[in-house]
């Protein structure tokens, strides 16, 4: 115990800590006090700040279709598949590396005839050596031990790439989703249009053929009816592309398996949405984590640069069974060896410095992925204050033009308006009834952006689901 005591105190290189935790207490001040349940934004969302995203985020648009198919691609997904496998190959690395702390074992054996010329006659005699070697590397300065630490810091590396695919994927589901939904709100809407163009077209007709309107109102009309049908392919594609990619995040391909049909009537807008604190963001976000562990494994490789500069001291152990001839024997040996550098051109002190050098380098990469997270976070906050402003806009905006597109068709069939003005009220109103829906969409896609860029509480979950033995994990 005493050695092994002896042997951990003399590792050189620097012993990694935990960066500091941010100082800052706020993203965005503005937004932050707007969103915060006593502001003064115009929409039904608000912040808690403080508080941590807990459970399955997705759950709390409260669609039954999304949570389902959200579990499907946890189960399916062809990159967590991919992470996972990574995960084990680096744990895997750690073992080998950790091989080296241990004596090395191994077994030889040698067997030949040979010819004598020396002797009083010549003579030719077979000969054999068979036995173990034992070889250990003291490790006296730790450089095994800090190249272990390293492979344990890339082994969390790749956990936290795979929390960060897992997040990735969530958000690409939810996402999708969203789309799809935006796209069929929007097909319906323009199917609506499209109604009330045939029925104003044939309105049109009938008054020309009365005499109180012209050829040029009919050709208006038809006009905006065919201008009106080119709104349907777009979305259409924008639908079908949404669907395969739906597919592609669960593992199988387009013609293989159908999302559902998604609705945004059947998904609620989160009106409580929790947000860490800045200081607790580290904890909190996969790509940070990667960041922290990059560093801790740059401040290992510090520690074995270091180890190069010393001596390395072994001990070894032989013994064999031998014969040649007639006559054989047991041989066993004990050395202790140790070799050191003297010289060698500047070559390990420029590989210490370079270590070092690229430690600083990660450092400041850590602290920029920090700052970015909180810009990303700001940026969400700010998006959903300016959805609350713009869907309140759009919903005055509808409702005026819903009145003037009303008053404009009662003025048209008691002759007090022409056609012109019954289709551009038509117009503004099928710009305002498009321009809500996609007010919509965006605030659900900035919701779902600000879970992802909180972290969307995914930190942990390749330990639990190797815990819980279990493909797709509940939290």
């Amino acid at each position: 115990m005493s050695i092994a005591v002896f042997l951990s105190a003399c590792t050189v290189g620097p012993d990694f800590k935990e960066p500091e935790a941010s100082t800052s207490q706020h993203y965005d001040q503005q937004a932050e006090q707007r969103l915060g349940q006593n502001g003064d934004t115009v929409g039904e969302q608000r912040v808690q700040m403080g508080k941590k995203v807990n459970g399955d985020w997705w759950t709390a648009f409260q669609s039954h279709k999304l949570d389902a198919v959200v579990q499907r691609a946890i189960g399916g997904n062809l990159d967590l598949v991919v992470a996972d496998a990574t995960i084990r190959q680096a744990a895997s690395s750690v073992a080998a590396a950790e091989g080296a702390l241990y004596p090395q074992v191994d077994f030889g054996g040698q067997a030949g005839r040979e010819r004598v010329h020396n002797g009083p006659a010549p003579s030719v005699n077979n000969f054999y050596s068979v036995g173990p070697r034992v070889a250990f590397d003291l490790d006296v300065f730790g450089g095994n031990k800090r190249e272990v630490e390293q492979q344990q810091a890339f082994t969390e590396l790749q956990k936290h790439r795979y929390e960060a695919a897992y997040l990735t994927l969530t958000g690409d589901v939810a996402s999708q989703a969203i789309l799809i939904a935006s796209a069929n709100a929007q097909m319906e809407a323009v199917q609506r249009l499209l109604a009330d163009d045939a029925k104003n077209l044939d309105l049109v007709r009938r008054a020309h053929a009365s005499g109180s309107t012209t050829q040029i109102d009919v050709s208006l009309a038809e006009t905006r009816l065919a201008e009106d049908r080119t709104l349907l392919p777009p979305l259409a594609q924008q639908r079908d592309s949404a669907r395969h990619a739906l597919s592609i995040l669960t593992g199988k391909g387009p013609a293989d398996w159908v999302p559902p049909d998604f609705s945004l009537d059947e998904m609620t807008l989160p009106t409580n949405v929790p947000v860490s604190l800045p200081s607790e963001m580290a904890h909190d976000r996969p790509d940070i984590l990667q960041a922290e562990a990059q560093l801790h494994m740059a401040s290992a490789a510090v520690g074995v640069a270091t180890a190069n500069l010393y001596p390395h001291v072994s001990l070894s152990a032989t013994f064999a069974q031998a014969a040649s001839g007639g006559g054989g024997a047991a041989l066993w040996g004990f050395a202790a060896g140790i070799t050191g550098p003297i010289f060698n051109g500047g070559t390990l002190e420029a590989e210490r410095q370079a270590a070092v050098d690229g430690f600083k380098a990660t450092y400041a990469g850590y602290q920029k992925t920090v700052i970015t997270s909180f810009g990303q976070v700001a940026d969400t906050l700010q998006a959903i204050n300016h959805d609350a402003e713009g869907n309140l806009a759009q919903n005055d905006a509808l409702q005026a033009a819903q009145t003037s597109l009303r008053l404009n068709q009662q003025a048209y069939t008691q002759g007090e308006s022409n056609v012109l003005q019954v289709l551009e009220a038509q117009r503004a109103y099928e710009q305002a009834l498009l321009g809500q829906i996609k007010v919509r969409t965006a605030q659900y896609l900035d919701t779902v952006h600000l879970f992802m860029a909180l972290g969307g509480n995914s930190v942990g979950v390749f330990d639990n689901k190797t815990h819980q033995g279990q493909t797709v994990l509940n939290k």
